[in-house]
């Protein structure tokens, strides 16, 4: 087949210069008598479907400059098709006319759809003309270049002035469409706004009925959406009330899933005209219906919009009643599955549904639905730590609600709470004014700097009726009615059923050093809320309940409340001083202190500074001792109270009695805290075995990781109790005291020239020979007596040999046969601290002088040992190797250095572990030393003195051990 003949508008160079020839004369010129088309037509038509189409074509087309001309035709077409009627030659221009030829951007409002109504149909051929051209603008206007240039030459203005004047549906489409790409650029958005594109395109949105113009107009519009001014200017000028409308009409599926994209784009930042335009369209239930949609992408763009609208608080009710917290809920649950999307795309759901606890009818549909069980799962996963505050913000609107508050408890909120007092995640974002609670909307909150979770709450605080408006809230506010910090609070006590107690708990004063001095009581109710505030304002809601035990006197809880009120960077709330207040003057909860070694706890990090991180190893931190010290003793005092009280006699009577076994160590632990009376402990502790209990229970495995610490402190404090007044020990009878020892009566038998001379030598294995008298060595003692004046052959040798003993231990031992004492010679087998005594040479004397039936040798060697291994600045480590030796006395000197009165809490505690590792599982001997020293029963056992200069956290003192 011949190839088809070439024409003139195969040439690019032709079809510019009709379009350059045509923007100079105008469109109207003489027609072609072989075609029946104009040159102009049969060009543009040329450009559209070839040149432009082909490959690299729009960067040809306007490297050749055809945009200029292209732009300059638009021009006179708009200008022709507003020019005065032939019909009326002699008639002034219109007003539309006037605004043509000045050029200026046309005015929103009604005017518009006036001067469209008067604005006649373009003829057939001019509206083609501008059909082929805004075809070939729009599709140049797809490349970032041709964007550029035609903002450069002014294309934006005709555009719009076209939009204005020509209804036609094609032409409405072509430039919506034109109009839709430029917006792509930031720069040129902006210009489009500025020449009032935006009230035509939403008349359009109106008037039109083509789905693709439709299309055309609704992309146009997301596009322009492209920054929150943009946003809000669309919103502000009516643009997405028709969109809802139209989505409400049930559209077809792809003007619907334009419609989607565009609320989408337009409800980011969710203004009030925003959520007010979209709600009064009818837009709500549709967007809940696609949530079900079966195409994904329409179904997810309606649930993010949904999530947008949570943003605003006038429209979270209605959005309720159609549907939408289920609908919010279900997608949350979804994506937090383990097959659904990553973490982030959680975010807006979550923050939605955190918005819509904040009106009551929203909540109850959010609880029936199972939303509880959700925020619950968001605050135990840690990989959504970042939104941990929101939540917590969200579930203080439960607070009144008492069967969610029920279910919250049951769920472990409690303890999540208490973590989040001290807790590393993010803040809480802040929210505008017009996020707060729709409950009652006429009390709106003034625009001010606030915290983010005070904003949170404020609004609904007003709807609950603890303030009459938002300017009489602080934001230390608390729905107990204490409205300064400061201020004494008589914290009221339910007492149990079973009790007849009148014991009155002890009134809270905040500890007069937590508080900021200098300030008066209206700049304390000034305070911050702070971060961990609602955290705090749940716990005090909890800590209110009849017996509020089982979920706040728990160690988790404990521990969350006292890191927060000891590592607060500055003054801790208030409301955690008297949430702990109550728990203790709260008789319902002094069985839970006890199971939970709750008492113990608040000692330990209160009064001695040691929280359950610092031990074994110690943690730097800045602390408040004194601060601490005084919140720790009143609590005390708080428990004592209820302890002493007949309801408190018969739960502790109880507990060690009938209790479980891990109960009773508990309570035996926990009474020398507690109770003061010397009738009650004496009945429980020593009558009724409770501190023989506790030993037992030292060997087995911890209840608490700080077993080991209470035990050795409380072991302390029931020695206090007992001795009161620790009395010097006497001094030994033997001294060892190496600065001035006793004469040495064997040096003289070494010497060159001995006198008396030796009458007998000892052999040892090694083959040294020790000289000593025999008349001294068996009055010594009866071994020696038997074996040297007996009728044993020793008794007639010269040469007596001593199997087993090295010389290091043999010195001792000869020592004391001539009658040493206290000469320093017991000191010389003993290893210096932090070296073993098993297998050494003072284990080797000591089972040498009980072998020779040498008790007072043995008494010395130990009292060597202890002089030197348990020392005043002896490492805990050497008490555990000192009772490893397996001697009774020193056994009770370990536990007499354990327990001193001047021994800082820690040491005490190492030194506890240490015998503990020491004794294995045989725990008799470490029970009868402890019983002996604590009871003050030991057998005549004396220890050196202790004049401990250690930094105790109880002061230093002296002692003795």
């Amino acid at each position: 087949m011949a190839a088809a003949k070439p024409t003139l508008t195969d040439s690019l160079s032709f079809c510019l210069a009709q379009l350059t020839a045509a923007a100079g004369e105008g469109p109207g010129r003489a027609k072609d008598s072989t075609t029946n088309e104009t040159p102009l037509g049969r060009a543009l038509l040329a450009l559209r479907t070839r040149h432009i189409k082909s490959a690299g074509g729009i960067e040809h087309f306007r490297a050749r400059g055809g945009l200029r001309p292209l732009l300059a035709l638009l021009r006179r077409a708009a200008a022709a098709d507003h020019a005065p009627s032939p019909a009326e030659p002699g008639s002034a221009p219109s007003p539309t006319e006037a605004a043509v030829a000045a050029g200026p951007a046309p005015s929103s409002g009604p005017a518009h759809s006036a001067m469209s109504s008067s604005t006649p149909s373009p003829p057939v051929r001019l509206r083609k003309t501008l059909d082929l051209a805004l075809s070939i603008l729009a599709n140049c206007c797809t490349e970032g270049a041709c964007r550029a240039e035609v903002r450069r030459l002014g294309g934006i203005l005709p555009l719009v002035t076209i939009l204005q004047c020509v209804k036609t549906d094609s032409i409405q489409n072509r430039t919506a469409r034109a109009l839709g790409n430029l917006a792509m650029e930031p720069e040129s958005c902006g210009d489009i706004h500025s020449a009032g594109a935006v009230p035509l395109l939403v008349e359009s949105l109106t008037a039109c009925q083509d789905s693709q113009c439709l299309q055309s107009v609704v992309r146009a519009l997301r596009n322009l959406a492209d920054s929150p001014q943009h946003r809000l200017a669309l919103a502000q000028q009516g643009a997405i009330r028709p969109l809802a409308e139209l989505l409400a009409a049930a559209p077809d599926p792809a003007l619907t899933w334009g419609l989607v994209r565009a609320l989408l784009e337009l409800s980011r930042g969710c203004s009030r005209a925003c959520a007010e335009q979209l709600s009064l369209g009818g837009g709500l239930g549709p967007l809940v219906n696609l949530a079900s949609h079966p195409k994904r992408a329409i179904r997810e763009a309606a649930i993010l919009i949904l999530a947008n609208l949570c943003a605003q608080g006038l429209v979270r009710p209605a959005l309720g009643n159609a549907g939408g917290v289920e609908v919010l809920l279900g997608e949350l649950r979804r994506r937090r599955s383990p097959t659904g999307a990553n973490p982030a795309s959680q975010q807006p759901l979550v923050r939605a549904v955190c918005l819509l606890c904040r009106e009551a009818i929203n909540r109850a549909r959010l609880r029936d639905a199972g939303g509880l069980e959700l925020l619950m799962g968001l605050l135990r996963d840690p990989r959504a730590s970042a939104w941990h505050p929101r939540v917590v913000a969200a579930l203080v609107g439960f607070l009144y609600d008492t069967g969610a508050l029920g279910r919250l408890q049951a769920l472990g909120l409690v303890p999540l709470l208490a973590g989040q007092l001290c807790g590393e995640g993010g803040d809480e974002e802040e929210e505008g004014r017009e996020a707060a609670s729709w409950d009652f909307p006429e009390e709106r909150t003034p625009e001010r700097a606030e915290a983010g979770s005070f904003l949170s709450l404020r609004s609904w605080l007003i709807s609950e009726g603890y303030t009459s408006g938002p300017g009489d809230i602080s934001p230390d506010w608390s729905p107990e009615h204490c409205t300064l910090p400061e201020a004494r609070e008589q914290t009221s006590a339910t007492p149990s059923p079973a009790s007849n107690s009148t014991c009155t708990p002890r009134t809270l004063r905040t500890p007069r050093t937590l508080r900021t001095p200098g300030r008066s009581p209206v700049a304390a109710a000034e305070e911050p809320w702070g971060r961990e505030g609602p955290a705090l304002l749940l716990l005090s809601r909890f800590s209110q309940a009849p017996d509020p035990s089982g979920a706040l006197v728990t160690g988790p809880a404990l521990c969350g409340l006292l890191a927060y009120v000891t590592g607060a960077p500055g003054p801790p709330s208030p409301r955690a001083l008297r949430i702990l207040a109550r728990l203790t003057c709260n008789p319902a909860c002094l069985e839970a202190f006890v199971r939970s070694y709750g008492a113990a706890l608040l000692r330990a990090w209160l009064v001695l500074g040691v929280a359950p991180d610092d031990w074994p190893s110690p943690r730097s931190r800045t602390v408040r001792r004194s601060q601490h010290r005084e919140l720790g003793e009143m609590l005390l005092q708080n428990l004592t109270v209820q302890a002493e009280s007949p309801f408190g006699v018969g739960a502790l009577t109880h507990l060690l009695l009938s209790g479980s076994p891990e109960d009773r160590v508990a309570c035996a632990l926990t009474l020398p805290f507690i109770c003061r009376k010397p009738a009650l402990w004496r009945r429980l502790l020593l009558d009724q075995g409770g501190l023989r209990l506790l030993l037992m229970a030292l060997t087995r495995p911890a209840p608490h990781p700080l077993f080991l610490f209470f035990a050795a402190d409380s072991l302390s404090c029931l020695q206090g109790l007992v001795s009161p007044v620790m009395s010097p020990v006497s001094p030994p009878t033997v001294a060892v005291d190496q600065d001035s020892p006793s004469p040495c009566h064997y040096k003289p038998l070494l010497g060159p020239a001995p006198n008396p001379g030796p009458d007998l030598h000892f052999l040892l294995d090694s083959g040294l020979r020790l000289p000593a008298q025999r008349a001294a060595s068996a009055t010594a003692s009866p071994f020696f007596r038997a074996l040297l004046s007996g009728s044993f052959a020793e008794a007639q040798m010269d040469l007596v040999p001593l199997r087993g003993l090295s010389p290091g231990a043999a010195w001792p031992v000869l020592h004391h046969l001539h009658g040493c004492r206290g000469c320093g010679a017991a000191l010389g087998p003993v290893p210096p601290p932090g070296q073993p005594l098993l297998g050494s040479e003072a284990e080797e004397a000591l089972e040498a002088a009980g072998r020779f039936l040498l008790p007072g040798l043995e008494e010395e060697l130990e009292e060597a040992v202890g002089r030197i291994h348990l020392g005043p600045q002896s490492d805990p480590e050497s008490v555990g190797e000192v009772f490893r030796l397996g001697r009774p006395r020193l056994a009770v000197h370990c536990v007499r250095w354990t327990l001193g009165p001047g021994q800082c809490p820690r040491k005490r505690a190492l030194a506890l572990v240490g015998l503990v590792e020491a004794v294995g599982e045989e725990a008799g001997p470490l029970t009868e030393a402890f019983l002996a020293v604590v009871m003050g029963t030991e057998s005549g056992s004396k220890g050196p003195t202790l004049d401990c200069q250690c930094s105790s956290e109880e002061g230093p003192r002296t002692g003795w051990l």
